[in-house]
């Protein structure tokens, strides 16, 4: 079993930023990539930030220069610092990750998500 636990969500300011955390728990053998996705009302899930053990990162083109992902891979935990943030990023943000069980078995996790709110 492994759980996923986001943190950090709420509501701001257009202007303001916000950290994001995920921390993973549980039967974990090791954890491959990690990233972060949002799906706002009425719209697909999209990847906004994904970073693989190796530490590199992709982000998508309109968080790109605002937001950062990054990973201690020692807690098990993945994090977005989100600055400049600007109404259209208004979401419901998703933690997810690779992950290989200490069975051996491989897995693809979500966290509960967190709403993230921003006011114009």
């Amino acid at each position: 079993q492994v759980q996923l636990v986001e943190s950090g969500g709420g509501l701001v300011q257009a202007g303001g930023s916000l950290r994001l955390s995920c921390a993973a728990s549980g039967s974990i053998f090791s954890i491959n990539a990690m990233g972060w996705y949002r799906q706002a009302p009425g719209k697909q899930r999209e990847l906004v930030a994904a970073i693989t053990s190796g530490g590199s990162t992709n982000y998508a083109d309109s968080v790109k220069g605002r937001f950062t992902i990054s990973r201690d891979n020692a807690k098990n935990t993945v994090y977005l610092q989100m600055n400049s943030l600007k109404p259209d990023d208004t979401a419901v943000y998703y933690c997810n990750s690779d992950i290989t069980l200490t069975t051996g078995w491989p897995y693809s996790y979500w966290g509960q998500g967190t709403q993230v709110t921003v006011s114009s």
